[in-house]
């Protein structure tokens, strides 16, 4: 498979010269499911772009990861993978921000959405992971300058029912948007 990621890459680098391109399927593939844990990987589905930069779905999974291929038009790289679960939440993210709606408006719809039962979320804690980097090298199947975080979703939890500080500090776990509908535990490691 290495060898065909190869010379995939190799066809996309001289195809798209100084111009931004986006990836064959294979390396799309290959560089989004890298944010999941080795064991999900060949199972996930992956969410990436087609050759006129629309997003697609490139496969369809076997498991429970749900990932999303690093954005071409984007200057460094950026993967995501996340518990299927949490796509109607994720997916209803990108339709916003298609709309050019970001932020806290972005995530005021979509918690008046979730209180409406118009959107779903699932009712226990799930999983996203965020690898980001400086790009994704097809050749070796690597990121280069790799930092990984974790985040857990966990509906409605608050420093209360958690136990999690809601401030933030670099390497320790804490609660962010406690008792909303997108609370969630984030756990970055320092950086190196």
């Amino acid at each position: 498979m290495m060898r065909g990621l190869r010379m995939s890459f190799l066809s996309f680098t001289l195809a798209a010269g100084a111009i931004a391109a986006v990836p064959p399927v294979e390396v799309q593939i290959a560089g989004a499911v890298m944010a999941a844990p080795a064991e999900l990987r060949e199972g996930a589905a992956v969410l990436g772009y087609s050759p006129s930069g629309e997003r697609v779905m490139l496969r369809q999974g076997s498991n429970e990861m749900f990932c999303l291929a690093d954005d071409p038009a984007r200057e460094n790289f950026n993967a995501a993978c996340y518990h299927k679960d949490l796509d109607p939440f994720m997916a209803r993210g990108r339709e916003l921000t298609a709309q050019k709606i970001t932020g806290e408006k972005r995530n005021e719809i979509r918690y008046d959405e979730i209180k409406a039962g118009k959107l779903k979320m699932p009712s226990g804690m799930r999983m996203l992971y965020v690898l980001t980097g400086t790009r994704f090298d097809a050749a070796s199947g690597t990121v280069e300058n790799p930092y990984l975080r974790w985040v857990i979703y966990a509906p409605y939890a608050t420093a209360a029912s958690t136990g999690f500080s809601t401030k933030p500090a670099e390497g320790a776990p804490w609660l962010m948007l406690e008792g909303s509908p997108g609370a969630h535990i984030m756990i970055s490691p320092p950086r190196k």
